[in-house]
């Protein structure tokens, strides 16, 4: 027990060791007084956050201002009424008497701006300036409500408030600014998430690729594979989705703080994932310079200011290497009750100036990625993408044959992906880099337009030509593989618009081909036509089958033209071409933002319609994702951002409430996006179970059984004319039927029997006496004699039996004498065809007794071909009498036309 209890009592004293060192490094909070506003007077920490505070700064002298800055922070803080800013450094000036300006500007409008002079702020440092002294200022500035008016409270709350703070310093010897210093002002509240959003996304996108992986690996019949796999949501499309909405701000506007941040959620999408140690390596290779630690050009860049500053002010001297007292600025400490967490960084070299985002870079600056790094940045993770999916590949291949070996799955699981695994390898890399085609195009264009050094655009120029010959001529060979055993033709055409209901109720114009219509003869009400040429290509071999029937040309180009319809699978070479014209647009146009805009939103105007015409996915999901969310969204997104061209000089608050609008129809197709990624995961695993007879959960069968019948359907690419027209009174109701001319008919409402010669049958006279008491069925039982009547006169004469009329009993009687299990299977088969016929003309089972009546082997089994027997005249009056009181009910008499 001894050494035990020592044990304890030596972590005792580690523990309250420890518990010490911690109180002594985590200083007690310190509290002031502060008065808001309204009026309110309460206790507040010192190291609160403020309402408003600066992240990042940089020179808004373009790198022309005469210090060298490690710290600018400053911030406003709404419970006290006070301003704070904190400004370290150095300059090489000697000696200077200085005045200072702070501004706060908020959606695009001056909120605040003040002139002091920082001897009466106590500033020591900077009273006067001296190269010799460090640039420590540090400065509280009581406000009034008055001054800061013009911040509107809805700043403090509202994501990636777009503001900044403008710190600008005057010599006073010559009344020029020497030192400009801007940093963006934020309250905390932001879109920008790509820590959290980002893995979420990519965690959505692999269950898609595990999923469409899956439909392409299993099975044994290449055709039914391709089926289920063009089923399957692309990923192509899903990472065009994530990648056009981060490219929407490649478009050379000037874009409000809110979208930029919105869209640091996707770049990872498109490559843009930054790291510190390739964004630092590739700055120098791609002409980026200067210090992240600082910002200014203190000792390394002459001011041009028309001359006499440099001898009026200061003596600017290289040899005395003042920056080398410049030193990093210092990690926040604990121990010090009065300092902060919320400060920003001098921005990385190459960034625009905080508090703007122009275009492209700004749209870059959101990650932390230069401009001009942006293509080698791109390039780089697209290699590693490329690694990964061979590596993926290689590993589901070990794992199977290792599981297989001992038995953990069957021998021949995935027997076919086993076989061929170097085909799904090199058919997988293909895909990749078709997929990055996209955005390395849009990268290069870019990387030419920005005209930076020679060895990144050179490396562009490679990369370009590679990417733009290597996939045209994967397409042009894919193309003519198929079509070489023919002739194109091209004719004149028209496409006809004509009304009909998108989505069964909305009404609007629906264009089809004359052709087509004339094909399967179709009539509707065009509206308009226009005239056009429709090329077509005609196979010389008529027995050739279908293009989803070739299994050579599915194993080697399925990864191409396996989603799309039978009579669409060439449109991957229209859509590559779509692909590169928009991606000249973006990173093409970047000088000329007019053409930018305006030309991309016609052209994809003009792609939405095109593709609408074409439907080309055989996939419903894939339809709804790529033909209609993703081309609305590009439109609305493209259609809006020309009110943020810089010749309009749009409001920024009106320019914040259209950002939000785009971050909404964005945020909608995201939604979508992930919805069809779990209805298409729960798709593959009933196409992975379409060899087994059970499924669980069982209420899900009914659907996976409607799954593959609709699959076949649309596999077969056959034009469906379109349904008739219900009926506008009420639902349920039958369609219309087609108006025809009107033909003589008439209709049998009552039928009075009157006694026969036939009824002369003696053999069946008791038959005929009424019942003492009369049957309820005795309705009923007329109305069957009476179809039989109508049934025997449908006959023709020479085979009209000797009587025409049978009672219920009669009936009842046969049927008994009937055997059970006739050996003719056929008169079941024409019982039952006659009694759906009769329960689709709403004729009951009439229809089905007049049908045994008429076939020869009833009149065989009758009663009634015996010979005439002559009854008694009291008989016949009987019989008079109870047909004379029993008239069928019109209900149950056929009509006839």
């Amino acid at each position: 027990m001894a050494p035990r209890n020592q044990t304890c009592a030596l972590l005792l004293a580690l523990f309250s060791i420890l518990s010490v060192s911690v109180r002594v490094q985590a200083a007690d909070p310190k509290y002031i007084y502060g008065t808001d506003g309204a009026g309110v007077t309460r206790q507040l920490a010192v190291n609160r956050y403020p309402a408003l505070y600066t992240g990042d700064f940089g020179d808004c002298l373009g790198g022309q201002s005469l210090f060298n800055i490690t710290k600018f922070d400053a911030a406003y803080y709404a419970d006290n009424l006070t301003i704070v800013f904190h400004l370290d450094g150095a300059s090489n000036i000697k000696n200077e008497s200085l005045m200072m300006h702070i501004s706060v500007e908020a959606y695009g409008s001056s909120r605040f701006d003040m002139t002091f002079d920082p001897c009466y702020l106590n500033i020591y440092s900077l009273c006067p300036l001296n190269a010799s002294v460090p640039i420590t200022g540090w400065a509280i500035i009581p406000v009034g409500p008055q001054q800061i008016g013009g911040i509107p409270p809805i700043a403090f709350d509202i994501p990636d408030f777009e503001g900044s703070t403008k710190l600008q310093i005057f010599a006073n010897s010559s009344k020029t600014e020497i030192g400009c210093f801007q940093a963006v002002m934020r309250n905390g509240n932001t879109f920008s998430h790509p820590e959290a959003v980002g893995p979420v996304l990519g965690i959505f996108t692999l269950v898609a690729i595990i999923a469409s992986f899956a439909t392409a690996a299993y099975g044994v019949s290449i055709v039914h594979m391709r089926m289920h796999y063009a089923h399957s949501l692309s990923v192509f499309v899903v990472l065009e989705t994530f990648q056009a909405i981060f490219f929407s701000g490649a478009l050379s506007v000037d874009w409000p703080s809110i979208l930029v941040a919105w869209w640091s959620n996707f770049a990872w999408s498109s490559g843009m994932i930054y790291s510190y140690d390739m964004v630092h390596s590739i700055n120098l290779f791609a002409g980026v310079t200067g210090n992240a630690s600082q910002v200014g050009g203190a000792g390394s860049v002459v001011l041009n200011n028309g001359g006499g500053l440099i001898s009026q002010i200061y003596g600017r001297s290289l040899v005395k290497q003042a920056a080398a007292s410049i030193t990093r600025r210092s990690g926040y400490n604990a121990s010090n009750p009065y300092d902060y967490t919320w400060s920003g960084n001098p921005v990385t070299p190459g960034m625009p100036t905080p508090g703007i985002w122009p275009g492209f870079p700004g749209t870059l600056s959101s990650v932390g990625i230069p401009a001009a790094d942006a293509f080698l940045v791109g390039l780089i993770w697209l290699l590693i993408a490329i690694g990964l999916v061979a590596s993926f590949i290689i590993s589901v291949k070990v794992v199977l044959e290792g599981m297989a070996r001992i038995k953990w799955v069957k021998e021949d699981r995935l027997g076919y992906f086993r076989s061929h695994w170097t085909r799904y390898l090199i058919l997988a890399l293909l895909r990749t880099f078709f997929i990055s085609f996209f955005m390395t195009m849009t990268l290069t264009m870019f990387q030419f337009t920005a005209q930076g050094p020679t060895g990144p655009t050179a490396i562009a120029a490679v990369v370009f030509a590679l990417s733009f010959v290597g996939v045209i001529s994967l397409v042009v060979y894919a193309c003519r593989t198929r079509t070489r055993y023919g002739k194109f033709e091209l004719g004149p055409d028209k496409v006809v618009f004509h009304r009909a209901k998108l989505a069964r109720f909305i009404p609007g114009l629906v264009l089809i081909w004359a052709s087509t219509l004339k094909e399967h003869e179709l009539k509707v009400e065009p509206i308009f036509t226009i005239p056009l040429f429709r090329l077509r290509h005609i196979n010389n071999d008529p027995a050739c089958v279908s293009v989803h029937q070739d299994e050579s040309y599915i194993q080697r180009f399925g990864w191409l033209s396996a989603r799309y319809r039978r009579t669409r699978w060439w449109f991957f070479a229209y859509y590559i071409g779509y692909l590169f014209i928009r991606a000249a647009f973006l990173g093409g146009g970047a000088r000329n933002p007019l053409a930018q805009v305006y030309g991309l939103l016609i052209f994809e105007i003009i792609s939405f319609g095109t593709v609408i015409i074409l439907n080309p996915f055989e996939g419903a999901r894939n339809t709804a994702l790529a033909v209609w969310m993703l081309s609305i969204s590009k439109i609305a997104t493209t259609g809006l951002s020309i009110a943020f061209l810089p010749e309009f000089g749009l409001d920024r608050i009106i320019a914040t409430v259209i950002g939000v609008i785009i971050i909404v129809i964005q945020g909608l197709v995201v939604i979508g996006l992930l919805v069809l990624i779990l209805l298409s995961a729960i798709s593959s695993w009933m196409s992975l179970s379409r060899n087994r007879e059970e499924f669980r959960p069982e209420y899900l069968e009914s659907t996976r059984v409607r799954y593959f019948e609709t699959m076949e359907k649309k596999a077969l690419d056959t034009f469906m004319p379109p349904k008739p027209k219900e009926d506008k009174k009420g639902k349920g109701k039958e369609a219309e039927a087609p108006e025809t001319s009107p033909e003589p008919s008439f209709a049998v409402m009552s039928v009075r029997r009157a006694p026969k010669i036939e009824d002369e049958d003696g053999d069946v006279l008791h038959e005929l006496e009424p019942a003492k008491n009369a049957s309820p069925t005795r309705g009923a039982a007329r109305a069957r004699r009476t179809n039989s009547v109508g049934s025997v006169r449908s006959l023709p004469r020479s085979v009209h039996v000797r009587r025409s009329s049978w009672s219920s009993r009669e009936f009842a009687q046969w049927e008994g004498e009937l055997p059970a299990d006739p050996p003719d299977g056929s008169f079941a088969s024409r019982l039952s065809s006659n009694n759906g016929a009769a329960s689709g003309s709403g004729r009951g089972e009439n229809d089905s007794i007049d049908s045994i009546i008429s076939s020869p082997s009833a009149r065989a089994a009758s009663p009634f071909n015996s010979g005439r027997l002559t009854p008694t005249k009291e008989v016949l009056a009987r019989h008079a009498e109870e047909r004379r009181y029993h008239t069928p009910t019109p209900k149950s008499i056929p009509e006839i036309e």
